[in-house]
């Protein structure tokens, strides 16, 4: 529940980000620059003098639709894949397995080093390199779920009936695979925001001046001594979506999984 209400504000103020943020996120006067937290400036000001706590704000946005349209494209391709080799086998089952098997050993860093290498930094090129291996282990979950389901009498008992397939897929199979399914989408979620910081703090991601929190990282290296609140607010952002999204991934799979253990953790998490 904690988890879920710091993403209800997060996402509340991603939002309403031009109605609470003080200030303009992009709006530079060098005469203010490096401000302690005061009432005009809540957090304090950057190296060019723009409102930390303003960028914050719009960086929720930039953070959080990346993480959650890239954890939807993950699941638009792997949820499908996945049921498709459970539920057909032979050689579609290998080759879909085959190609997750290449996409979860494959390294995320020498990948979107080659996409930015061709295409140039970006977040959208960086968002490329996590649907193209992380929707592996939504394949996996899946399949091996629809492989039990399609032994279950209930489906054995539609098929009897006349069912279709897509009409057993989608009523019988799909519907019962949905929690395991809301469980890692929920705690990818909280690793691409992660992920999202870090590529923009090497310079790999969001570029300046967008109000990123990697971003705003990364202009914080050369203050780290002399203003080290700079650094601490988009550190403590990242800290607090990260927390929530993977708090409420655990409670949900403590609600909807409980016998399983924490299933939805995979390898690309802890990378």
């Amino acid at each position: 529940m904690l988890g879920l209400a710091i993403i209800g504000i997060f996402i509340l103020a991603g939002i309403f980000a031009p109605l609470v943020s003080p200030h303009d996120p992009y709006e530079v006067d060098v005469t203010e620059k490096l401000l302690k937290p005061c009432l005009e400036f809540p957090l304090g000001t950057d190296q060019l003098g723009r409102c930390i706590l303003s960028r914050l704000i719009y960086g929720i946005r930039t953070s959080l639709t990346t993480a959650i349209f890239a954890t939807a494209l993950m699941l638009a391709i792997g949820v499908p894949l996945g049921i498709l080799a459970g539920y057909v086998g032979g050689w579609l089952d290998n080759i879909v397995m085959r190609l997750a098997d290449i996409a979860s050993t494959f390294p995320s860093s020498l990948l979107a080093l080659a996409i930015v290498g061709v295409l140039g930094p970006s977040i959208a090129n960086i968002m490329i390199v996590f649907v193209l291996l992380w929707w592996a282990p939504f394949a996996r979950i899946v399949r091996s779920i629809v492989i039990k389901l399609k032994e279950k009498e209930f489906v054995m008992a539609a098929i009897a009936a006349g069912s279709s397939r897509t009409t057993i897929i989608l009523k019988h199979i799909t519907l019962n695979a949905i929690s395991p399914i809301i469980v890692l989408a929920t705690l990818r979620i909280a690793a691409v925001i992660m992920h999202v910081a870090g590529f923009s703090f090497i310079g790999l991601g969001s570029q300046p001046p967008t109000a990123d929190w990697g971003v705003m990282l990364s202009d914080s290296r050369q203050y780290l001594t002399s203003y080290p609140l700079m650094l601490l607010w988009p550190g403590l952002a990242i800290m607090l979506a990260v927390f929530a999204f993977n708090s409420l991934g655990e409670g949900l799979n403590d609600i909807l999984l409980p016998s399983s253990g924490n299933m939805a953790v995979t390898k690309e998490d802890k990378d």
